[in-house]
């Protein structure tokens, strides 16, 4: 059992790097092969190149791209799992709430983006809004699902004992909708540094405090396409980086109890 379990664990790892380095490897050939200039599609040796030597800029900008990400992201926890905690506790407010959550989820970030930004005068504080936006939605629908999810036979047993709502609550529904939340909190992970990108495309800001949105135009109007595609390849590091973290952190919190997360000899 053990040592199918090491076995797992190491395709999971050789499996994906594997297929990876093959692509980079045919991508570099072709490139080469068919003498493709840098500016039309600069092969992974150029791009790695230019990561290295722009690693000044690309790391500044990568900074502030996260930390409109991670603030999206902490507000839109906070307050996606206040909200459901309150629609749980009321069904005639999340009746009457619920649908401008979701207006907010289905209308494009894209479309609203350049007015918030003209209506806020702070940049980074409209760059926010906008990633709380795209980043809320999932926390508040998986939140509500998993405090609506509770066992009803466990909720008539707390209420036999002559447990308070409050107990009920700490005890029985924030437990049950913990991996529901979890699974949000990854989901909007990603949102969340999506959010910050687009905005930082809308808002085209330069000088220091600038993401790696702008780094990207600018390459492309000076036709650094390498570093273009460098910047690139921060984000979905980035994007990675942050679905592994938000991962890591559902196992920790759920791997002693859920059945997610429990290992297969941990199940009885």
């Amino acid at each position: 059992m053990m040592g199918s379990a090491l076995t797992q664990g190491w395709l999971r790892v050789l499996g994906p790097l594997a297929i990876g380095l093959v692509f980079l490897g045919g991508w570099e050939w072709l490139v080469r092969a068919r003498g493709i200039p840098p500016y039309v599609l600069p092969g992974p040796v150029a791009i790695g190149e230019a990561l290295l030597r722009d690693w000044t800029a690309l790391s500044a900008a990568l900074l502030v791209t996260l930390k409109i990400t991670a603030l999206a992201l902490l507000i839109a926890a906070s307050l996606g799992l206040l909200l459901a905690v309150v629609f749980a506790q009321s069904r005639i407010l999340e009746l009457a709430l619920f649908p401008y959550a979701v207006i907010l989820q289905v209308t494009p970030i894209v479309a609203i983006a350049p007015l918030i930004i003209i209506w806020v005068d702070d940049v980074t504080l409209s760059l926010l809004i906008c990633a709380w936006i795209v980043a809320f939605f999932p926390i508040l629908s998986n939140t509500t699902v998993g405090l609506n999810s509770t066992d009803h036979n466990l909720l008539d047993l707390f209420r036999l004992y002559g447990a308070s709502r409050w107990q009920v609550l700490w005890r029985l529904r924030l437990p049950t909708a913990m991996p529901f939340f979890l699974a949000g909190l990854r989901i909007s992970g990603g949102l969340a540094l999506i959010g910050a990108i687009v905005a930082e495309f809308v808002a085209g800001t330069g000088g220091r405090a600038s993401g790696l949105a702008y780094r990207i135009l600018e390459s492309g109007y000076q036709l650094q396409i390498p570093r273009m595609f460098a910047a690139l390849v921060l984000i979905s590091a980035t994007g990675i980086g942050i679905f592994l973290t938000l991962s890591l952190l559902s196992h920790l919190l759920l791997r002693r109890w859920h059945e997610s997360a429990m290992g297969q000899g941990d199940r009885r």
